[in-house]
């Protein structure tokens, strides 16, 4: 997984699968979100994501105020997302 950031824009390329990755996205999230309150998140072809990351989005969102807009690549992602109705609560819509 690849994460890079540009001031509110973040782009996540490859599978969110490993406690590193997780790790890896709270560290550039957590310095996003101490200068921004909106964060555009680009999740462009991972398949899943960790329960550790759906956690901490959770916590960004409804803890600490923060609008997450999610562009999700993959389909599949999107359909476990609003499986687990998440897709509203991170604004998540087809990249």
């Amino acid at each position: 997984m690849e994460i890079n950031a540009s001031s509110n824009n973040v782009t996540i390329d490859g599978n969110i699968k490993t406690v590193s990755d997780f790790q890896q996205i709270k560290q550039v999230l957590d310095d996003v979100v101490a200068v921004h309150k909106t964060v555009v998140l680009n999740i462009t072809d991972s398949l899943s994501m960790t329960s550790s990351v759906i956690g901490y989005f959770n916590k960004l969102v409804l803890k600490d105020d923060i609008n997450l807009q999610m562009k999700i690549g993959n389909k599949q992602l999107l359909e476990l997302l609003t499986d687990l109705n998440l897709a509203s609560t991170f604004n998540a819509k087809k990249a």
